[in-house]
C-alpha cells in the first residue's frame, strides 16, 4: 500500500462553517437549558460525521481504478459515455447522508475536460439521475492512453456540487478534487475492456476500494476493430 494519497485535516474544509455554527448553537443552548440543547448537540454530531474526511491508502497497482467516493454500487453496465463520446463500462457509487462525501480521483492522469450541467434532483440511486440530475463531468487521460470520466451527480437533497479542477490539471490517484452536499452519486466511465471488480450492492470506500482494472497499455492503444 502507498502512503495516504494527500494530506488534509480530519474534517473537510467545506464543512468548517457548518461545524462551527452547529457547535456554537449547541454550546449557547447549553447555557440556557440542557434539555433544549440536546437536539442541537445531536445535529452538531450529525454535521461532524457528515463532513468527516479521513485519509485513505491507495493500492499500488497502476491499472487499478479506485473508487472516487464512499458508498454503495448501484450500476455496473456497458453504456455510451456522453461526455467523451465513446462506448464505456459505467460503475456508479451512491452516497447516502452517512457516507464521506469528499470525491477523489480514480486514476492518475491529466484533466482534459470539465463541464457542469444544470438539472433535476431525483433520488441519486435511480438510473435516470445520471443524465437528468444536476452534475459535473471530468474527463481524464491517463499516461497509458486510457480515457476515464468521473461525473459528480447531485441527489434528492444534494444542492451543491464542488469541483476544484480545470483542464490541464494533473491528478494523482486518490487526490481530492471535489465535494457534494448532501447525498449523491459519482458515475465512472471506463474503457469497455476494463474488468470490473465490484458488483451491485457492494459497499466501497474512496481510494482504498478498486472498482475495476484497466486493460494493458498496448490494448488501450490498439485500434478498435469494427465487425
Amino acid at each position: 500500500m502507498n502512503k495516504p494519497a494527500y494530506p488534509h485535516p480530519i474534517i473537510a474544509r467545506e464543512g468548517w462553517p457548518f461545524v462551527a455554527g452547529s457547535l456554537a448553537l449547541a454550546v449557547l443552548a447549553s447555557f440556557w437549558t440542557a434539555w433544549a440543547a440536546i437536539p442541537l448537540w445531536i445535529i452538531a454530531i450529525f454535521v461532524l460525521q457528515f463532513f468527516r474526511d479521513p485519509p485513505r491508502l491507495a493500492p499500488d497497482s497502476t491499472t487499478a481504478v479506485l473508487s472516487p467516493a464512499d458508498g454503495r454500487i448501484v450500476a455496473v453496465e456497458h453504456v455510451r459515455d456522453p461526455y467523451a463520446d465513446r462506448d464505456a463500462l459505467k460503475i456508479s457509487v451512491f452516497m447516502n447522508v452517512f457516507n464521506v462525501h469528499s470525491n477523489r480521483a480514480p486514476v492518475d492522469g491529466t484533466v482534459t475536460h470539465v463541464q457542469y450541467f444544470p438539472g433535476r434532483f431525483f433520488n441519486a440511486a435511480l438510473d435516470k439521475a445520471s443524465l437528468e440530475n444536476e452534475r459535473n463531468a471530468m474527463v481524464i487521460h491517463t499516461p497509458d492512453g486510457h480515457v476515464v470520466t468521473a461525473t459528480q451527480v447531485a441527489g434528492l437533497v444534494a444542492k451543491r456540487i464542488l469541483c476544484y479542477v480545470q483542464p490541464g490539471d494533473v491528478l494523482a490517484r486518490g487526490q481530492r478534487y471535489g465535494f457534494i452536499r448532501f447525498g449523491s452519486r459519482v458515475d465512472v466511465y471506463l474503457p469497455p475492456a476494463s474488468r470490473p471488480r465490484v458488483a451491485l450492492g457492494d459497499k466501497v470506500s474512496a481510494t482504498s476500494t478498486v472498482l475495476a482494472d484497466l486493460a494493458p497499455a498496448a490494448a488501450a492503444a490498439a485500434p478498435v476493430q469494427q465487425g
